[in-house]
């Protein structure tokens, strides 16, 4: 049940921040390739992005911390220890020996700024993954004036806006996880106003499609986001059946490790460009 503050468009969108470049595709779907594209655990690599960028993704996701010397990386993890063949927190390593480290003992630890710069048309996801690395995550984003191709997101809402803060420029967001929880919180409280205002400052939702029993994507909580305005990304999908049934849903976008299937379900589905 919609409240009287609710609006209605033919496919549920209200106006927004939504309207932000990054969120312009041809297909009508945010296609993101969940750190690249790599079944051999090179994830987060160049040759992962690349491999994205060959399938024909107009979008990546990727995380990012920063070295002792503040240079920003493109690294899930915090340490080297899982992903690379060196070892140590990355913030207390110059960049020096983390460029050393390779992925998969193959590739080079990228820069995010390698990342953002080796692909100009490229869009980029990118999670803040610690208080370290807020500006340098920032001025990498400065120096490839990567604004209106970049979605800075975070779990923590003060470490997007910090980072936020440092930008000449606005790019597009997505919501922390206390937002997240307070706008499924209002929207199970049918209060309508109070889950726009829960995703205020953001313009999307990424989120799975549950987190341990509570259900976080169905078509109640779709609607109330698209009533707010606002995008409704599903990570991490690497199922065609799962894949097809959220796109039928009306999610906004998937963010998968299988970018090969999630470009064949698209494919077929008449939405690939």
């Amino acid at each position: 049940m919609h409240t009287d503050d609710d609006v209605d468009d033919s496919r549920g969108h209200a106006p927004s921040r939504a309207s932000h470049p990054y969120f312009d595709d041809p297909s009508g779907v945010v296609a993101l390739a969940h750190r690249g594209f790599a079944l051999d655990g090179r994830e987060n690599s160049l040759t992962a992005f690349g491999a994205a960028v060959d399938l024909g993704f107009r979008y990546v996701e990727t995380d990012a911390h920063a070295t002792s010397d503040d240079v920003a990386v493109a690294l899930h993890d915090e340490t080297l220890d899982r992903t690379t063949d060196a070892e140590g927190l990355v913030s207390e390593l110059p960049w020096s020996v983390v460029g050393r480290a390779l992925i998969g003992g193959v590739d080079p630890v990228p820069r995010l700024e390698d990342v953002l710069g080796t692909w100009p048309g490229l869009r980029v996801n990118i999670d803040v993954k610690s208080e370290h690395a807020i500006v340098p995550v920032a001025h990498a984003i400065e120096r490839t004036a990567s604004h209106d191709r970049v979605c800075v997101t975070s779990f923590s809402v003060s470490r997007r806006r910090a980072t936020l803060a440092h930008l000449s420029r606005p790019v597009a967001t997505s919501a922390a996880s206390g937002e997240v929880a307070r706008f499924l919180a209002s929207h199970r409280a049918r209060a309508g106003r109070l889950a726009a205002r829960a995703l205020r400052d953001v313009d999307a939702l990424q989120v799975p499609v549950a987190q341990g029993r509570l259900r976080v994507v169905d078509a109640g909580t779709l609607a109330a986001a698209h009533v707010a305005g606002r995008h409704v990304h599903v990570w991490t999908v690497n199922d065609p059946v799962e894949m097809h049934r959220l796109l039928d849903l009306g999610v906004d976008g998937l963010v998968t490790d299988r970018a090969d299937l999630l470009r064949d379900v698209l494919r077929s589905r008449g939405l690939w460009t």
